[in-house]
């Protein structure tokens, strides 16, 4: 790891920064916790929010039997509490924890549901809640408990005596104290964010000052200006962020207006952002693009929250503060990733997949990335990470931006990118004949002396795709290339598309749709993986282009659509 932190300033400086963040976070909640963090309860419960989420009533007969599966991951307790269980990975602990599980319990809706729940809640506050550890109270878990508490009140508190609803309300009294004392050295980007969310659901759901709830609405705007770009995309870049925080904004805003309390500017001005923000990143699928961690989509979630995205137009084509480009013609949607990685702090789940697009035609996709795996495997999220799983250039088979190495960095930081573009210059041209963008990196300059172009035009009737991939010198960096060391266009396939090999490319198609891929080079088809899936990672096919940079500089292809 010394070596590793010598030869990366840029590690070396988010490694110290988070150890003095630890240290902070530990000084706020040291030994004399239980003192600081004691006091007294609320007589009572103000307001429920809504939940957006939908549960599932299969999930919570598996919940009644004992059986928890989490984060990929099969725990049965055989009757004893999940909360003594040994957690088989850190992913699973924090699902367990964060008890947004009992979405599933609500969704059945019964006294069973309700006394699972209430039984479940004991045990975390007799097992988990009296002492305060990162495996309990990690920020961002305390944050989703809160949320889900609050949520889910009706559920707990059904039929509940007196002594109960006193011990969940003093619960959630110690909770905020908490939250209040940890939010400021919460890790930046989403933890940070979900942090101030609670508090100020906790300001609205709870008795409290005014001066609470006035500091927490402030803080939550401040952070919501910092954190979400004008165009509504979250600083990480990732488009399924954007579900997971809208989830919890809408009853956010709408738990204000119950109580008759202003609504923060920067809520309204982060809502009205990030609903179109979400339109500009579906596909005609419905699912969104699979960019910087995105998976799965929640298509239900999805929906719920465009029902509320009274602007009713067409996306925008253009998301310039964050990097990203759609082009829609004739039922065809093109989305590719032109910008800057997000910053090292925020860029945990960030994929090295600049100049990457995907295509949708009709209800179709056809070319996409591999997409963020659902469960919490270290080596799938890595792959899924690369540039090679990602439909763009590569070079002799590395990625444009570098991640730090797996061992102790990996552990104390995660996996922030710590190298990779560091310009991304860009022009678009929407004429008559359709829309086009030219953009280019310097993510491969350091290492090879190459930067990357990417030309990428949609006819005006959707049915032509054209692109063209360029390397060239970056600047007066000397070119320096191993003896064997090709290039390759990769584009991946939906797994709900077949390819068919013809003479002059490949036939692909999905539902009535077909379309025809060529290039000026000889094209292959290899295997490939899709992470993106509700059942797990799914074999498919991607298209490759190889050449030799050498004798090649420039690789022209298209897309026609035939049906």
């Amino acid at each position: 790891m010394a070596a590793e932190l010598a030869e990366e300033p840029q590690l070396a400086a988010l490694m110290l920064k988070e150890a003095w963040r630890r240290v902070r976070r530990r000084l706020r909640i040291g030994p004399l916790h239980r003192w600081r963090f004691a006091g007294g309860a609320p007589d009572r419960l103000l307001v429920t929010p809504t939940e957006l989420r939908r549960g599932d009533p299969l999930i919570a007969a598996d919940l009644y039997a004992g059986i928890f599966y989490f984060s990929g991951r099969l725990v049965d307790t055989s009757g004893q509490s999940p909360f003594q269980a040994v957690p088989p990975s850190p992913g699973w602990n924090a699902e367990l924890q964060s008890f947004e599980w009992l979405r599933h319990l609500s969704e059945a809706g019964d006294a069973l549901a309700s006394a699972n729940a209430r039984a479940l809640f004991t045990d975390w506050q007799r097992l988990s809640g009296s002492t305060i550890t990162p495996r309990t109270h990690d920020v961002d878990v305390a944050a989703r408990r809160a949320i889900a508490w609050l949520t889910h009140a009706n559920l707990i508190l059904a039929d509940a005596d007196l002594g109960f609803y006193r011990k969940f309300l003093r619960s959630l009294a110690r909770e905020t104290r908490i939250l209040r004392s940890v939010a400021p050295e919460a890790p930046d980007g989403l933890p940070r964010l979900r942090a101030r969310i609670a508090l100020a659901f906790l300001s609205l759901c709870l008795p409290t000052g005014v001066g609470h709830m006035r500091s927490a609405a402030r803080h939550l705007s401040d952070e919501l200006d910092r954190q979400i770009f004008v165009d509504g995309v979250h600083i990480s870049r990732n488009p399924a962020a954007n579900l997971v925080i809208l989830a919890d904004l809408l009853p956010l805003r709408q738990t204000f207006a119950e109580q008759n309390q202003p609504v923060p500017k920067g809520l309204i001005k982060a809502i009205d952002r990030m609903l179109p923000a979400l339109r500009f990143f579906r596909h005609g699928d419905g699912a969104l693009a699979l960019f910087n961690g995105a998976g799965v989509s929640e298509a239900h979630l999805l929906t719920a929250l465009l029902r509320h995205d009274e602007t009713l137009g067409d996306p925008i084509s253009h998301a310039r503060p964050s990097g990203y480009q759609r082009l829609a013609a004739g039922g065809t949607v093109v989305i590719a990733d032109t910008g800057l990685p997000p910053p090292s702090a925020v860029s945990g789940e960030a994929h090295a997949g600049t100049l990457a697009f995907e295509f949708s035609s009709g209800a179709h996709r056809f070319v996409v990335n591999c997409g963020a795996p659902a469960r919490a495997d270290s080596d799938w999220r890595r792959l899924a990470r690369t540039t090679a799983a990602h439909s763009t250039l590569t070079v002799a088979d590395h990625s444009s931006a570098r991640f730090s190495s797996q061992g102790l960095v990996e552990r104390f930081l995660g996996a922030p990118l710590i190298g990779g573009p560091t310009r991304v210059p860009v022009s678009r041209d929407d004429s008559d004949a359709g829309q086009r963008f030219t953009a280019a990196h310097d993510g491969y300059a350091a290492r090879f002396g190459l930067a990357h172009e990417r030309t990428l035009f949609l006819a005006r009737d959707g049915g032509l795709i054209e692109g063209a991939d360029r390397l060239f010198p970056a600047g007066r960096r000397p070119v320096r290339l191993p003896d064997r060391t090709p290039a390759a266009l990769r584009f991946h396939l939906h797994p709900g598309v077949a390819a068919i090999r013809t003479v002059e490319g490949v036939t692909l198609a999905a539902g009535r749709e077909e379309w025809h891929f060529s290039a000026n080079l000889p094209v292959e088809i290899e295997d490939s993986i899709f992470f993106a899936d509700n059942s797990g990672a799914r074999p498919t096919l991607q298209i490759v282009v190889a050449f030799d940079p050498r004798d090649q500089d420039a690789v022209a292809w298209r897309f026609v659509k035939r049906r």
